[in-house]
Parts: structure tokens; C-alpha cells; sequence
């Protein structure tokens, strides 16, 4: 059954390609990012107050370094970021000499290691990868990856998930909770069936992972041991990728996108590109900070 839960419009700018939502509790902050245009959204949820920064690359994720600087995954890289004057300074290359691909779906460990998904930017097969930024340096966790989603960790961070959206498996991958790397190989959880694709995910308190249903127009819930528990419908098809919000994470941000559609899919889905929050009634976790060493 698909649950009709209280929902807003939190910004109207209809992204191209919304993704890679996250929040700072410390200052009421939700962040996200219009990949294909290459913005960055800040929105202050108390007072309302959305500002677009623009980044002049594309860019699909980021992790909280401290209270004024964050770490920006972009499709040459990855970039300091620092709030004060929104300045980019590089940090570290990844695939920079590959201009076939571009960054996607990411998500920081609870021990602060962050995994960065790469993708070819027409989706080509294989392409891209999932890698893990661990005590400043990069290494390759899962390579011949076609579109990298679902990143995201247990509550203990023993586990990992994962999907390649092109096989319409979801992963579960043992992990080091110490480090945020693999200590076995990864299983499969569920095989994704009907309509839509996994999209982004991101794991609550209770270790239930929330799903962005592409195509389908939806959240998903699943337990860890891959049931569905709660479809929660969202008023745009492509939904893309969830992040808990508000000072008691129990508000989930949904982001969502227009690639892909010509006039007449936009006009039957007017509110394509915009991003919502939904009164999920959820139980969601802060996202920790990213380490660089």
C-alpha cells in the first residue's frame, strides 16, 4: 500500500538532476545538489531561507569537515569547500583524467571514511566505481560499477549497502565499524522488481534503510533483511535520493530530477526537479563528519 504522508515543497528551483541530500544538525542546514547544472542548495529549514551557490563543475555529494569547511565530491575530484566565502580549494583527483565520467551517489561512515560512487556520464556499462576516501587517501572498494547508488551504513557500521541501479540488486557488504571498509564480500540483500529502479537510500536508527524509488514516484522501506515495510508516495516520478532532516531527523528530504524528459513527461509531472519533505514519522540518524586523516 502506497502511504499518503503530509508533504511540502522545500524548494521549487526544479533541479535538472537533484541528488546527494544531507544535513547539518548543528545549524538546521540542508544541503543538495543539481549534478547536471553544477549547484550546490543551501536551505535553512527554521527560517526558510534557501540560498544557490553555483559551482562551476559538476558535483553530486558532500560530507561536513568541521563547522566551516565541507568536502565537495565533483566529477574532476575532490574539493575543500569552506562556508565563509564558498571557495573551492582541490584536495585530492579521482578519474580526473577520465572525462567520460563524473561522480554520483556518496555517503560518509560513521568512522568517517567516505564512499564515492563514479559513473560514465551517459551511463555507459561498468564505467564507474565505488571507492572509500580512508585516512586521506583513495582506494577502490568495487570497480565496473554502471550507476552507483544506495550508498549508505547500518547504525553499528558493520554494514555497508550498495546498488548498482543497472542490475536492480541491492548489496549488503560486511564491514570494519572501525574503519568503513569491507572485511567480506557483498551479498545480495534484494532484487528490485516492477516499476522504477533503486535510487539513493540512506539507513535510520532503527538500521531500516529508506529507498528513493526512481521512475516510481516513492520511498521504500526495507528492513535489513530486505522487506518492504512502507511505500510513502512523492508528487515526483524520479525521485532520487532521501536524506533525514530537522532537529529531531524525523522529517525525510526528498530530491528529485527532469533528465531525461521531454516536454510532454514534464508537463504530466509538474513538480519533476523540486524538492520535498515528507512527515515520515521516521526515526533518522545525524550524518557524521568526514575525516581527511
Amino acid at each position: 500500500m502506497m502511504e499518503q504522508v503530509p508533504t511540502t515543497v522545500l524548494s521549487a528551483e526544479q533541479c535538472h538532476l537533484g541528488e546527494g541530500p544531507t544535513y547539518d544538525v548543528t545549524t538546521d542546514t540542508a544541503w543538495w545538489f543539481d549534478i547536471r547544472e553544477g549547484r550546490l542548495f543551501e536551505a535553512h529549514l527554521g527560517s526558510g531561507s534557501i540560498r544557490v551557490h553555483a559551482l562551476g563543475r559538476m558535483a553530486s555529494a558532500l560530507g561536513r569537515i568541521d563547522a566551516g569547511r565541507q568536502l565537495i565530491v565533483a566529477e574532476d575530484g575532490l574539493y575543500i569547500r569552506t562556508h565563509a566565502d564558498g571557495a573551492m580549494t582541490p584536495f585530492l583527483p579521482l578519474e580526473a583524467d577520465n572525462q567520460a565520467t563524473r561522480s554520483n551517489d556518496c555517503r560518509v561512515h560513521q568512522s568517517g571514511t567516505f564512499w564515492i560512487g563514479t559513473m560514465g556520464r551517459k551511463a555507459e556499462r561498468a564505467a564507474g566505481a565505488i571507492y572509500a576516501l580512508h585516512r586521506g587517501k583513495i582506494s577502490t572498494l568495487f570497480p565496473g560499477i554502471s550507476i552507483p547508488n544506495s550508498i549508505c551504513f547500518s547504525p553499528d557500521g558493520a554494514t555497508g549497502y550498495f546498488t548498482d541501479t543497472a542490475r536492480a540488486v541491492l548489496y549488503s557488504v560486511p564491514l570494519n565499524p572501525a574503519t568503513g571498509l569491507p572485511r567480506g564480500e557483498p551479498e545480495v540483500l534484494l532484487r528490485h522488481s516492477g516499476i522504477g529502479g533503486l535510487d539513493g537510500s540512506v539507513c535510520d536508527a532503527d538500521g531500516q534503510i529508506w529507498n528513493a524509488c526512481w521512475g516510481a514516484g516513492r520511498i521504500d522501506v526495507y528492513s535489513p533483511q530486505g522487506e518492504r515495510l512502507r511505500s510513502l508516495s512523492v508528487p515526483a516520478t524520479q525521485s532520487s535520493c532521501p536524506a533525514f532532516v530537522g532537529p529531531d531527523l524525523s522529517r525525510l528530504l526528498v530530491t528529485s530530477a527532469w533528465q531525461d524528459m521531454d516536454a510532454a513527461a514534464r508537463a504530466a509531472d509538474p513538480q519533476a526537479g523540486c524538492t520535498f519533505l515528507l512527515e515520515a514519522s521516521a526515526r533518522g540518524r545525524a550524518e557524521p563528519d568526514v575525516k581527511l586523516a
